[in-house]
């Protein structure tokens, strides 16, 4: 099994990437681009494993099976980090960090890597404090850096980088890489892929957990609830505690177990008092916990309203009689139903407000505020 397995419908980057490690010297730089699940960090860590695969060939390396492409892609290798803020954007001090880590020589392989997920998170400051080791890198040094667009990196990074553009993998790929890599039925892996709109990471996780299924199934069917105001509030409300439990839940335990671990670091019992000079220490671990769920919040709400889009996509293909596949197949009947009871107008005007909502949210407007004017906008309308 070599390491571009799990890189589905990708053929064309997965070329180029293998010219690259076969040819030895690779640029020092590449931007990694593609919608959400299309597997940027996948074909990043496969390709870092490539680099350092310990093959004598440079055209066979990749193998997934030494024991540096094991490493790379279990994520315990010394020469490749794999970064990723669980803050809403990078902070400088973040990306300082990653620059002192890139003027470290390699202590076992050929490179260093350094692989920087959601490089759109950088503002501008930040990234300015990056560019000067894009420009300059330390010898042996491989940055990555993996982003939705060329468009949401800095102009004076973009132009540094070696691009490479991924694809969204067709449905069938996609079922076919969760039956071979995680064992799921055809039927499973197919329903997931479907609803997930090849999205590789959430159809993996809506094939095994039910729960994450019945939240996505609520989410679709609330335009099928909604005929006044009052039933759009509700439907407000219960859409953004649909969204923020479970990482309101996720974020506390993980605050929880980072406070008890700095209590046995520091040699505190569980209940004994913080003293005065280790005080700025649980500070810090109180803030960053407040950012991770804001951003764990910020990503269910809007990956909520991305599954809430495709009940109005797939009505919208009906009214135009598009003979398109649907994504939300197992609701046809509701679909038709509310098809024929609006018109093509009205159905993109929803999809315009849930747009809408996302930027909101985005903007940081309350998330309630936002969902409810948003709720009041999918009334139904002839």
């Amino acid at each position: 099994m070599e390491v571009w397995d799990d890189l589905p419908g990708q053929d064309k980057a997965i070329t180029a990437l293998r010219r690259a490690v076969a040819e030895g010297n690779p640029a020092h730089a590449w931007l990694f681009t593609g919608p959400p699940g299309s597997g940027r960090s996948n074909a990043a860590r496969a390709f870092a494993a490539a680099l350092q695969c310990q093959l004598p060939d440079p055209a066979q390396r990749g193998c997934g099976q030494c024991k540096a492409c094991v490493t790379v892609l279990a994520g315990t290798h010394p020469d490749v980090a794999l970064i990723a803020t669980e803050k809403v954007n990078y902070q400088i001090e973040d990306v300082r960090e990653l620059i002192t880590k890139a003027q470290d020589r390699p202590s076992t392989a050929p490179w260093r890597v350094i692989i920087v997920e959601d490089a759109d998170r950088m503002t501008e400051r930040t990234t300015n404090v990056l560019l000067k080791s894009i420009e300059e890198p330390p010898p042996h040094t491989i940055w990555i850096l993996c982003a939705p667009s060329p468009a949401d990196v800095l102009v004076t990074i973009r132009s540094r980088c070696r691009s490479v553009s991924l694809a969204v993998p067709t449905r069938q790929a996609v079922a076919e890489l969760l039956v071979r890599r995680d064992g799921l039925t055809a039927e499973q892996a197919d329903f997931a892929a479907r609803v997930s709109q090849s999205h590789i990471g959430i159809a993996r996780r809506l094939a095994r957990d039910e729960e994450a299924r019945r939240r996505r199934d609520r989410t679709v069917r609330m335009p099928l609830r909604i005929r006044s105001v009052s039933d759009a509030v509700m439907a407000a409300a219960e859409l953004v505690e649909l969204s923020t439990a479970e990482a309101t839940a996720s974020s506390t335990e993980r605050a929880e177990t980072e406070a008890a671990a700095l209590r046995t670091a520091l040699g505190m019992d569980a209940d004994s008092p913080i003293p005065a000079q280790q005080r700025s220490q649980f500070k810090a671990l109180e803030e960053n916990a407040k950012r991770r769920a804001r951003r764990s919040t910020h990503d269910a709400l809007d990956r909520s309203l991305i599954d809430l889009t495709t009940f109005f996509r797939d009505v919208l293909l009906l009214q135009l009689r598009s003979g398109t596949e649907l994504v939300n197949e197992y609701l046809s009947d509701n679909l038709h139903a509310y098809a024929n009871a609006s018109r093509p107008e009205a159905t993109v005007a929803k999809i315009d407000a849930i747009a809408e909502a996302r930027v909101r949210i985005g903007a940081n407007v309350a998330p309630l505020l936002a969902i409810e004017a948003m709720m009041v906008t999918l009334r139904p309308t002839k």
